[in-house]
């Protein structure tokens, strides 16, 4: 098993740039299956999950050229459906949580999609219910295998019709918007997700000759097209990555630039830090975050503990609460943390605990951080990453630590972030890869 050795307490300075957003890059390379042209997207990261990806839809005939490090071709002028039926299909695709998204790709324009139960991180149940209610109001048919533990749906055509989503789902959305682009009539998909990579979907969607309005709110009308063109399309940064770095700086007491963050995407995730006294300012589209020994967690206007929740889009990404939670571990002042969405996230923190945090885990979705105020120091110990943010949030803790820390499981981290010791070690930090 792969492991990191963090070395605690170096101080970090520099600049880093973030990768490319992981969740929008799942989204539309399943997209690029919608046509038989060449789609060319940029800023893709040189992650686990992304190149598992592009790995399975070339196993499925789709031409891959890696034109320079970031940047793709993909062509979709022949796909090998029969792959789809493949055993080695079913075990690829069950190991991603983003293979879920090929669904509605494959039957909008082929008419049939094949899809195991999906794996991915450990955090808690995550539903399909949304995909499949909103995939057959569509008109597709779905059957069950439980021998094989798999899904098939099918589809002569599909048909526009009115969605109102169960759940404001990210991937449920994306998926709904693959299959109704080539749908035929209207399609309307409300309390539909309105994060910025559905939006980025959107808009690849539109250059490619889809008609979509609604763009970045809860309601998405689709008017269906007979086929789609290719395309050119550039990732945003990737938006969790950027608010680990700033938890980053916060607990190593380092002073850093991010660079081209397209800040304007980034919604309430800057501000949610400075409530946990964090400064974070933008200069132009980059974030410097100046060395800071301490800081207060701000109370509510009441004089009440602070609390911070995860919601919808624009709400606060629940990507970020596991990193929030460490970084008031070191602050002065306590704080809420309320996981409403994952059941299994905040399973870490004995981890935390161990290391001598003051939190009380008061439920699977709930947990209390008492600040340290550096009074105390979070000490090294060995532990094992459950999923990535977890793994992210174990390391930042580990750098802020005294002594020597060893974190196992590390694939979960490759999984979302992108050579990450070798970019922080450039900056100072200390991390052996073993």
């Amino acid at each position: 098993m792969s492991s990191f050795i963090i070395e605690g307490g170096h101080s970090l300075r520099g600049n880093i740039t973030p990768q490319g957003a992981k969740n929008e890059a799942l989204q539309v390379i399943c997209a690029t299956l919608l046509t038989r042209e060449e789609v060319i997207i940029d800023n893709i990261p040189d992650i686990l999950d992304v190149n598992n990806l592009i790995a399975l839809i070339r196993d499925m005939g789709v031409s891959v050229k890696k034109l320079d490090e970031k940047r793709y071709s993909f062509k979709a002028e022949e796909i090998d459906l029969g792959y789809t039926q493949s055993d080695d299909f079913m075990q690829k695709s069950a190991a991603m949580r983003g293979s879920i998204m090929l669904i509605g790709p494959l039957l909008a324009r082929f008419g049939e999609a094949v899809v195991p139960k999906p794996g991915g991180d450990k955090i808690g149940r995550r539903r399909l219910d949304t995909h499949f209610n909103g995939i057959m109001k569509l008109g597709a048919r779905m059957v069950y295998h439980e021998q094989r533990n798999l899904f098939t749906l099918s589809a002569n055509q599909l048909k526009g019709t009115y969605i109102l989503l169960d759940e404001a789902s990210v991937t449920g959305t994306a998926n709904l918007l693959m299959a109704s682009v080539l749908a035929e009539g209207e399609t309307v998909i409300y309390n539909a997700a309105c994060e910025p990579y559905v939006e980025q979907l959107s808009r690849m969607l539109v250059r490619m000759g889809a008609k979509i309005e609604g763009i970045g709110s809860n309601k998405l009308l689709v008017q269906g097209v007979t086929k789609l063109s290719g395309c050119q399309h550039r990732l945003l940064p990737d938006m969790i990555e950027i608010g680990s770095f700033i938890g980053m700086a916060a607990m190593t007491a380092s002073e850093i630039t991010i660079k081209e963050t397209s800040a304007t995407h980034l919604g309430i995730i800057p501000e949610s830090f400075r409530r946990l006294g964090i400064t974070v300012e933008q200069r132009g589209d980059d974030l410097y975050i100046p060395r800071q020994e301490c800081y207060t967690i701000e109370s509510f206007i009441d004089g009440s503990i602070l609390t911070i929740a995860d919601a919808p889009w624009p709400g606060l990404t629940p990507d970020l609460l596991s990193v929030m939670l460490v970084v008031a571990t070191k602050a002065k002042g306590s704080v809420l943390i309320h996981q409403k969405m994952f059941e299994s996230r905040l399973f870490f923190v004995d981890k935390l605990i161990d290391m001598g945090a003051q939190i009380i885990l008061c439920d699977p979705h709930r947990a209390v951080v008492i600040g340290l105020d550096n009074r105390f120091h979070l000490r090294g110990m060995t532990m094992t990453s459950p999923d990535i943010r977890a793994g992210i949030s174990l390391l930042i803790a580990a750098m802020s630590a005294e002594g020597i820390s060893t974190i196992y499981n590390i694939d979960q981290i490759d999984r979302g972030y992108q050579s990450i010791d070798k970019r922080l070690n450039a900056l100072g930090a200390h991390i052996e890869r073993k």
